[in-house]
């Protein structure tokens, strides 16, 4: 400053860069222990973010992965839950079970094994139903308070056991470290919404009536609750079914995907030590042919959730509809053939990020994952050459390491219908760019290199990919129509991006796309429970939306009470006049 002034500078430019006034000391003073000798005084306007959402409901916790300290903890948890002797039976009070111990293997690595099941056999299932039945007069009565309460406790102890959850997340279902978080804070805010839904929706309700009459609106639990869930979501869906049904006052049979029962153990037995009795929920691990379709084809039930793909949501509809006895709802979520419409105006940066984590996100294992990306002819090349280089930076490894963006596809089976399509595609599409993925990897774990191909059409894709693949198509600005047209043809209606910075064309899609989630300018992966409200339409689902506000009441029944107070042998509204 001196120098300046010295060689002739302006006094008032001086001050404007820099206050002279502020001692060395104070510029040069160590920042944490600055911070640390300041009184905070929060805005009473700004919440903290457990509190975001106003006192409705509490938030989730988060992890900052960029403090070293809490990746310290996290990594001594994570350790001490490997240690572990993880273990899945049918969980049916007191009955001892037996059965053919099966290992679960670490997609990441086959040869690892992470923990055993005993799946259920046809025996536990019909005895599983019997108690069901027969305690669910009783847990319907339960009131609304307790049930919910019961819940919140839950979400405590998700968040008390956080690492062990995500072990499991990431070494039975192959999930990165970002991705295991965000399960367990979705299974904790599904306890926390539909608590405070319970409270609000499902409490006894006054209608109006003529003088003399009070009538009242009532919400009573169905009756047993079969929730079928997938290996893709492993703790967050299966946690939603289950305390979506039983805070509507159901007795709840789970049965989890067969490739991820420890985790959803994990999840019962926490459950149950939140105050949920251990007839109201059991767990029935095991195959789907066997456990899943004993369980719906069982009359005693008396309602059907399930998460999976649309020919076995068929396969549930057609046996319910053969069954004997009362039709039931069967609330589905299934698959879709999602795509996203980019426009010349879309801004090219934000269009690749958000279609690279919307495509391989999950090793694109998410029913909400982007498929067809189209592109309008005028920014396709720029954009396909940056797809080309944002794929480059992607590293495919162990999911269980933080370095690592994608991790393994669940098994096998998933792996090999991934490459029999990539076979498909090269007869007919052109390889845009594929993901190397180090070759002790492929030998080890079920690893497929994520690829991007341009097609000429939509109509190549017969059914949904369920995996790391995505399908490039151009098209011409005054087509637009042909590609809403094609989209619906497609008969799925899950999720929808657009990338466009013109209002009218993001109304003009949105009014003619059957689709049950848009999103705009955005990835295409992550709703938030409450908040963004999922579940698709045609072949990809019948609602009502998980973690909106429809979902309790179709597991309840509705009955009404009208009493004529003037009929009780004398005249009542005047004898509480007297009163």
């Amino acid at each position: 400053v001196r120098r300046l002034l010295e060689n002739g500078a302006n006094s008032s430019f001086v001050n404007r860069i820099v206050d002279i006034k502020v001692s060395i000391a104070d510029i040069i003073a160590d920042p944490i222990t600055k911070t640390a000798s300041l009184t905070t005084i929060p805005h009473p306007q700004i919440p903290v973010p457990r509190d975001i959402y106003s006192g409705y409901r509490k938030n989730s916790q988060g992890m900052d992965l960029s403090d070293t300290l809490q990746l310290q903890v996290l990594d001594n948890a994570l350790e001490e839950a490997a240690q572990q002797n993880w273990h899945a039976k049918p969980m049916l009070g007191e009955v001892e079970i037996i059965g053919q111990t099966l290992p679960i293997k670490n997609p990441n690595d086959r040869t690892q094994i992470v923990g055993t099941v005993v799946e259920a056999s046809a025996q536990h299932v019909d005895l599983a139903v019997a108690r069901a039945a027969n305690i669910a007069p009783k847990w319907s009565r339960k009131s609304i308070d307790e049930r919910a309460t019961c819940l919140e406790r839950a979400a405590e102890l998700f968040e008390q056991h956080r690492a062990e959850l995500m072990y499991l997340a990431m070494h039975e279902a192959g999930k990165t470290l970002v991705d295991a978080i965000a399960e367990v804070r979705e299974a904790v805010d599904f306890c926390y919404y539909y608590a405070a839904r319970a409270r609000e929706d499902l409490s006894p309700k006054n209608l109006p009536g003529p003088t003399g009459e009070s009538n009242r609106l009532e919400m009573h639990g169905r009756g047993p609750v079969v929730c079928i869930s997938p290996w893709n979501f492993p703790l967050a869906i299966f946690v939603g079914q289950v305390v979506a049904a039983l805070v509507a006052g159901n007795p709840v049979l789970a049965k989890p995907a067969e490739q991820t029962p420890l985790i959803a153990s994990k999840a019962v037995s926490l459950l149950h030590a939140a105050g949920i009795p251990n007839d109201v929920l059991q767990l029935l691990p095991g195959r789907g042919e066997m456990v899943g379709a004993r369980l719906v084809a069982d009359a005693r039930i008396q309602a059907v959730m399930f998460t999976g793909s649309t020919e076995t949501a068929r396969a549930i509809n057609k046996t319910l509809a053969e069954r004997k006895g009362a039709i039931i709802p069967f609330i589905a979520e299934t698959g879709g053939q999602n795509v996203m419409i980019v426009d010349s105006s879309a801004l090219p940066e934000q269009t690749v990020v958000d279609a690279i984590q919307s495509a391989f996100g999950s090793a694109g294992q998410r029913c909400s994952a982007l498929r067809v990306l189209f592109l309008q002819e005028e920014v396709a090349d720029k954009i396909i050459n940056m797809l080309q280089g944002a794929m480059a930076e992607l590293k495919v490894g162990n999911s269980s390491l933080l370095a690592t963006d994608i991790g393994p596809v669940i098994d096998e089976d998933a792996k090999s219908m991934l490459e029999t399509h990539q076979t498909q595609l090269a007869s007919y599409g052109n390889l845009i760019y594929q993901v190397p993925v180090d070759s002790t990897l492929m030998d080890k774990g079920t690893f497929f290199a994520p690829c991007a191909y341009e097609i000429d059409k939509l109509t190549r894709l017969e059914r949904e990919v369920f995996g790391p693949v995505l399908h490039v198509i151009r098209y011409k600005q005054r087509e637009l129509d042909k590609v809403i047209a094609a989209v619906n043809s497609t008969g799925y209606g899950l999720t929808l991006g657009i990338q466009s910075r013109i209002n009218e064309t993001v109304d003009y899609i949105l009014q003619r796309v059957r689709v049950g989630n848009s999103y705009v300018n955005r990835t295409m992966i992550g709703a938030v429970v409450g908040v963004q409200p999922f579940g698709g339409e045609g072949l990809s689902g019948t609602g009502p939306k998980a973690g909106g506000p429809h979902y309790l009441a179709r597991l309840c029944t509705e009955r009404v009470v009208s009493v004529n107070t003037t009929a009780a042998g004398g005249n009542a509204s005047l004898m509480s006049l007297l009163d």
